[in-house]
């Protein structure tokens, strides 16, 4: 079976503020890349998007993925297994609930192997998402990152 190979980042200026995320695949010789800012979110949202939108993409269930990312806080929660039991109290008083629930979804789906790789050491793929990722949150056609901006609005008055 190929190994459909992803490299993943994602980052925010100020965090929160303008953010993005870029994403690299592999398969065999076939590749593709493509990112999305948004217009207030954070680094580790986007860091945690970028790879559920890499797998949502895969277009056949059970593959095998093995995915490259600078990110402690997503890769240490996978391979770490916290996320698990995070879900089995329901994500309480964890940040993110509604990406890691959408994470697991389509991390089930296949054969998902992750692999921590140092930031701006000189990978250039790595690289390559870095960029993908900041200049998506700099064009200025940003999105609205709705499961974070929800969540950080404050009640309404009821006066």
């Amino acid at each position: 079976m190929k190994i459909v190979q992803v490299y993943t980042d994602g980052g925010a200026s100020g965090n929160p503020g303008p953010g993005g995320y870029g994403v690299y695949l592999r398969y065999g010789n076939h590749e593709k890349e493509f990112s999305e800012g948004f217009r207030l979110t954070t680094n580790n949202r986007m860091e945690l998007l970028a790879v559920i939108k890499a797998l949502e993409c895969l277009t056949k269930p059970g593959q095998n993925v093995h995915v490259y990312s600078d990110s402690k806080y997503v890769v240490d929660a996978v391979v770490k297994r916290w996320v698990f039991n995070w879900e089995k109290k329901n994500f309480e008083k964890k940040k993110n609930p509604d990406l890691w629930k959408r994470f697991l979804a389509v991390y089930r789906q296949h054969e998902v192997t992750f692999h921590w790789v140092k930031g701006h050491a000189g990978n250039p793929l790595n690289e390559k998402v870095d960029e993908l990722a900041v200049a998506a949150y700099k064009t200025g056609n940003l999105l609205v990152d709705e499961g974070y901006e929800a969540a950080t609005k404050p009640p309404k008055s009821l006066f």
